[in-house]
C-alpha cells in the first residue's frame, strides 16, 4: 500500500478522512517523470485523473502547425479526466515542469471511489464544473479570436484589391492630367470652328454603352479602329483604340463628327477626346474603389455593432446574415462555394444581440465553409412560423455520420483531429441562442446538412 502522506499535498484531498486517503493510496499509483519529459500526447485515450504532488505540468496545443502554451497545472492541483466526465481523447500535450511527481487515479475506478468517498466525487464534480466553465470561457475567446483573424485576413484581401485599383487609377489619371495642357495647346493651333468644337466635347460628355463584345471580337474591333485612326493621321493608332472603345465609341460615331475637322487638326482633335474620356472612365474607376471600401467598412462596423453597446434592442436577422457573409467573403470565393439566399419577405425583427447573433451566423457558416469541398452550395433560409423567426443554414456536403449526430452539439466534443478543433464552436451558438431564448436544431443525412434556429420575434422597433 502506498503512503497516504504525499496526497494531502493536492487541495482537493485536504481533509479527507485516514481512510479515503488510504483508498486513493490502494488503488492508485505515483510516477515521476524528468523535466520536459512528455506525459500526454495529443490523441491519446483520457485514462486518468492525475494529481500533481510535484513540480508540474504544462500543456500544448497544435494550431497551423504551431506549438502554443495553452495552461498550466501546478502542484497541488488536479487534471487528466474527472468524474462524470465526457472527455475521452487528450486534445493536447502535457509535458512535465521540472522533476514531476503525479497521484493516477484510474477512471475506471470512479465508481468504487463514489461509494468509497462520496465527498471526494463531489469535490472533484466541483472542480470538473470550475474548470470546464473556465476552459469554456477561455476557449470563447479563443474561437473569437481565431474567427476575428480568419475574417482579418479575408477582409485584408478584400481591401487590398480595391486599394490596388485607387493606386492603379490614379498613377494613370496623374500621368493623364499632365498631357491635358499639351493635348489643349495642340488643339487650338488648328483653330477650330465653334461648330465642329462643339461636336466634339459633345463626344466627351455623352454616355455611351462601353464595349461588351467577346475577347476574340474585341482585339479585332481594336485592330480595325487602330487601322481607321493611323488613316487620320494618328501616329500608333492603336494606343488610342482600346481608351475610345471603353468610351463606347467605334469608328461609326466617330467619322462623322471629325467630318468637320481638317485633315491635319484630326489627330490632335482624337487625341484630346481620348484623353478626356479615359480621364472621365479613371474617376468612375476610383468612386466605385472608394464605394468597395466604404461597403466594407459598413459591413464591419454592421458585424462587430460597433455604434452599440450589448443590450439586446431589435435586429433585423437579413442585415446580420449578410454582413457575416460579407466578412467571410474571401473564404467563400476561395473554395467556389455557391450561395443560395431564400429570405422570407417582410420578416419581423428580433430581441437580441447583433455581436452575438452574428457569432452564431458566423461558427454555423464556418462549420459549413469547412465541410463542404470545392464548389459546393450553402443555402440560407429564413421563415416566419407563429411567433418565432426560423433561419435555415443548409450544406450540400458529406453530412454528419449517424453516430456523431446525437453529440455534435455536446461542449469538446469534436470530429476534427486532435489540437484542430475546440468542440465548442456549435456549443457556443447553442448557449448564444439559448440566452436569446431560441432553440438550436440540427439534421444530417449524406448531401444535406441542416441547423436550424428558432428566435423570438421582436415587437420593437428597429433603432
Amino acid at each position: 500500500m502506498l503512503p497516504a502522506s504525499p496526497l494531502t499535498r493536492v487541495t482537493a484531498f485536504a481533509g479527507l478522512p485516514p481512510e479515503t486517503l488510504a483508498w486513493l493510496a490502494a488503488h492508485g499509483e505515483i510516477r515521476r517523470f524528468a523535466p520536459n519529459e512528455v506525459i500526454t500526447r495529443a490523441g491519446d485515450e483520457a485514462e486518468f485523473m492525475m494529481a500533481v504532488l510535484a513540480g508540474g505540468l504544462q500543456f500544448y496545443m497544435t494550431h497551423n502547425g504551431n506549438r502554443e502554451p495553452v495552461f498550466r497545472v501546478e502542484a497541488g492541483n488536479i487534471s487528466g479526466v474527472l468524474p462524470y466526465s465526457r472527455l475521452r481523447v487528450i486534445r493536447g500535450e502535457g509535458v512535465a515542469v521540472g522533476e514531476t511527481t503525479l497521484f493516477l487515479l484510474h477512471r475506471n475506478k470512479f465508481p468504487e471511489l463514489e461509494q468509497a468517498s462520496p465527498e471526494l466525487v463531489q469535490r472533484l464534480v466541483s472542480l470538473m464544473s470550475d474548470r470546464a466553465r473556465l476552459e469554456a470561457r477561455a476557449q470563447e475567446r479563443d474561437d473569437k479570436l481565431r474567427a476575428l483573424g480568419k475574417l482579418s485576413a479575408g477582409l485584408a484581401h478584400e481591401l487590398n484589391n480595391p486599394a490596388a485599383a485607387i493606386m492603379r487609377a490614379a498613377e494613370v489619371l496623374a500621368t493623364n492630367l499632365r498631357a491635358r495642357p499639351t493635348l489643349l495647346q495642340q488643339l487650338v493651333q488648328h483653330c477650330p470652328s465653334p461648330e465642329a468644337l462643339a461636336r466634339l466635347t459633345a463626344l466627351a460628355t455623352t454616355v455611351y454603352p462601353p464595349s461588351t463584345l467577346p475577347a476574340l471580337d474585341r482585339s479585332d474591333a481594336e485592330d480595325e479602329l487602330a487601322d481607321w485612326l493611323e488613316e487620320q493621321g494618328v501616329p500608333d493608332g492603336f494606343q488610342l483604340a482600346a481608351g475610345l472603345l471603353d468610351a463606347g465609341l467605334p469608328q461609326a460615331i466617330l467619322q462623322p463628327v471629325l467630318a468637320g475637322w481638317a485633315p491635319a487638326a484630326r489627330p490632335a482633335a482624337l487625341a484630346w477626346l481620348e484623353g478626356q474620356v479615359t480621364g472621365l472612365r479613371l474617376v468612375q474607376e476610383l468612386q466605385e474603389a472608394g464605394t468597395r471600401i466604404t461597403t466594407l467598412v459598413t459591413n464591419v462596423k454592421t458585424y462587430s455593432h460597433m455604434d452599440r453597446g450589448q443590450d439586446f434592442a431589435p435586429l433585423d436577422v437579413h442585415s446580420g446574415l449578410d454582413s457575416t457573409l460579407n466578412m467571410l467573403g474571401f473564404a467563400l470565393r476561395g473554395k467556389n462555394l455557391r450561395i443560395v439566399k431564400d429570405y422570407a419577405p417582410d420578416l419581423p425583427l428580433v430581441q437580441g444581440q447583433v455581436s452575438s447573433l452574428n457569432q452564431v451566423w458566423t461558427n454555423l457558416l464556418d462549420n459549413a465553409l469547412d465541410a463542404l469541398p470545392p464548389g459546393g452550395e450553402i443555402t440560407i433560409r429564413t421563415r416566419l412560423e407563429d411567433d418565432f423567426v426560423r433561419v435555415f443554414i443548409i450544406d450540400n456536403g458529406p453530412g454528419i455520420p449517424a453516430e456523431v449526430l446525437p453529440r455534435i452539439l455536446e461542449p469538446f466534443f469534436t470530429t476534427k483531429p486532435a489540437g484542430e478543433g475546440t468542440g465548442l464552436g456549435l456549443d457556443i451558438a447553442l448557449r448564444i441562442v439559448e440566452q436569446h431564448g431560441g432553440q438550436l436544431e440540427v439534421q444530417s443525412e449524406p448531401g444535406r446538412t441542416e441547423f436550424a434556429i428558432w428566435l423570438p420575434k421582436s415587437n420593437g422597433i428597429a433603432e
